[in-house]
């Protein structure tokens, strides 16, 4: 959809020629943009309420700078670029405002988006040793628009840890349950919890930790009702997930 019929669109809108509801699922239709290298959405905050998001491993710093340069020129002013090693954040376009999050792993381009209401997502790890993976999620919901708690280091090994959070748990919209191990943190939080809850496996653990596989099963197989499972180390995944589902009165 180009500029000239988008304006079609609006005239005809003002004009009542065409109803609010069937402008707005053309514009959700509108297409992509072929840069060469990439196919970039313009329209897909439109379609489903979070823009574009650069997938960074993979990419070299020549293919990374293009598409956000375009996405910025485009008006996109939150742009999260995941997977993204220290190396090519060195040289990602200085005259883009950029920062980025080492431990996560994480690029932005821009400024968060502000929460669009007070509820907020409970992220939880059973250990230190998963916060990489935490904070890729908690800074994801973060970028997206959503309010973040963080309760790090409160596993099943300890579990009173855990227990002197229960207001936290109890008043969150969202749970992030992350652990590696045998990941049992994810079905003592979904038996605490009126909320729902992702879990997600981390790579964290001894030799039949299996790369996370034996947490990820585990997680799986989970006897408390209402846990949801993302893949082996998908902190990027549980963050966009808890803010979708945290914005859904937002939306509406």
């Amino acid at each position: 959809m180009e500029n000239k019929d988008i304006k079609e669109l609006i005239t005809g809108v003002a004009e009542g020629s065409v109803s609010v509801e069937d402008a707005l699922l053309e514009l959700k239709k509108a297409p992509f943009e072929e840069i060469g290298i990439a196919s970039l959405d313009h329209h897909r905050a439109i379609r489903q309420g979070a823009a574009e998001v650069v997938y960074g491993a993979g990419k070299t710093p020549e293919q990374i700078n293009p598409i956000i340069r375009n996405l910025w020129e485009r008006g996109q002013r939150t742009i999260l670029i995941t997977r993204l090693s220290p190396e090519k954040a060195d040289k990602i376009d200085p005259s883009l405002p950029f920062t980025y999050y080492e431990e996560a792993r994480l690029g932005l381009v821009g400024e968060k988006q502000k929460p669009k209401h007070s509820g907020y997502i409970l992220v939880a790890t059973g250990g230190t040793s998963d916060i990489p993976v935490a904070e890729e999620a908690a800074l994801t919901a973060e970028i997206m628009g959503n309010n973040v708690k963080r309760i790090y280091d409160v596993g099943v090994a300890g579990l009173h840890r855990l227990l002197a959070h229960m207001d936290d748990i109890m008043n969150a919209r969202v749970i992030i349950a992350i652990a590696g191990m045998e990941g049992a943190l994810a079905s003592v939080i979904g038996g605490l919890a009126s909320c729902p809850v992702i879990a997600v496996p981390t790579s964290v653990g001894y030799g039949t930790a299996l790369g996370g596989v034996t947490a990820l099963l585990s997680m799986l197989n989970s006897c408390a009702s209402g846990v949801s499972v993302v893949n082996i180390d998908n902190g990027f995944g549980a963050g966009y997930l808890a803010g979708q589902i945290n914005n859904m009165e937002a939306a509406e």
